[in-house]
């Protein structure tokens, strides 16, 4: 009994008496959008927050956002961690690949916008940051304004326009049948107003035999100069900072991607390297990226 005792006091302080953790909800374009708020000892607007987005088919609750978190309240900073609609109500968790699929990639941009502007409300210090194809969809929603909501962002093993491709040229092998057939089906109905239209795929995305729209089908396979992260920041004005995982399978290509940018920005654009790090950061890896966070927020203040 007594080393159960123990272990609720170590539980009790493993987390700093005062920080807080609350589920927050958002009604964006019709359907209710989850988010975790999670605060430190001290919450005030000076606060710096950080506005999380995830990764492809991903949720706000996923091991690299939670640990990435939880190191920043650590560090006394604050996160709103958001999980992306994907055209469903009050989703959770991953996304069923058994579950229809109609939604396009730049649906994040609003919903990024939307939760970016709550925080704002919290902090007078918001920092957006996106993991992978978040990273990706972080950069489309800064990329489009003229003047920028945040005081910086930060993306972590962000998908490139190379990975992009990859994607496409490996369909066949990955699904069995030829990419270009269903593509070409797909643009046809979206140029004749039919985007609605379903479609069966023997894969979309990571999801085997999926069903899908048809201008959910075009917005992830057909080319799009937005899928190029590194040319997006390269139009930004804002402090930018690119972290990269040395042991990173998903996205190998970061370093090799913003390294122009990188070094043509006048330091505006940060490129760092997390050793040993593969693309999802766990452990004490994530501590090692909440540490590169911290650094570039006082450099922003």
């Amino acid at each position: 009994m007594r080393w159960l005792m123990g272990l609720v006091v170590l539980l009790l302080l493993a987390r700093p008496v005062g920080a807080a953790e609350q589920e927050l909800e958002l009604s964006i374009d019709g359907r209710t959008t989850l988010a975790t708020l999670r605060t430190p000892t001290t919450m005030g607007p000076d606060t710096p927050l950080v506005v999380m987005t995830h990764g492809t088919l991903a949720h706000k609750d996923m091991e690299v956002i939670q640990g990435i978190a939880k190191a920043l309240e650590q560090r006394g900073i604050a996160s709103l961690a958001h999980t992306l609609s994907l055209g469903l109500d009050r989703r959770k968790g991953m996304y069923d690949c058994a579950t229809r699929h109609d939604y396009v990639a730049g649906d994040a941009v609003a919903e990024i916008g939307a939760w970016v502007s709550k925080a704002k409300g919290m902090s007078r210090l918001v920092v957006a940051f996106g993991h992978s194809r978040g990273g990706n969809q972080v950069a489309r929603y800064l990329a489009a304004g003229e003047a920028s909501p945040v005081a910086g962002a930060v993306l972590l093993a962000p998908v490139t326009a190379k990975a992009e491709a990859d994607l496409r040229a490996s369909y066949a092998q990955t699904y069995g049948k030829p990419l270009e057939p269903l593509l070409e089906k797909a643009a046809k109905a979206v140029a004749a107003g039919r985007g609605g239209e379903w479609m069966d795929a023997p894969g979309f995305i990571y999801c085997r035999n999926a069903v899908v729209t048809a201008r959910a089908f075009a917005s992830f396979y057909a080319a799009d100069a937005a899928q190029d992260t590194a040319a997006l920041v390269a139009r930004m004005k804002l402090p930018v900072l690119v972290l990269a995982a040395t042991k990173d399978t998903v996205v190998p290509d970061v370093v090799a991607s913003f390294a122009p940018v990188a070094d043509s920005s006048g330091g505006r654009v940060q490129l760092d390297k997390i050793e040993d790090a593969d693309h999802f950061f766990r452990d004490l890896f994530a501590e090692d990226v909440a540490d590169r966070i911290a650094d570039f927020i006082k450099q922003t203040r």
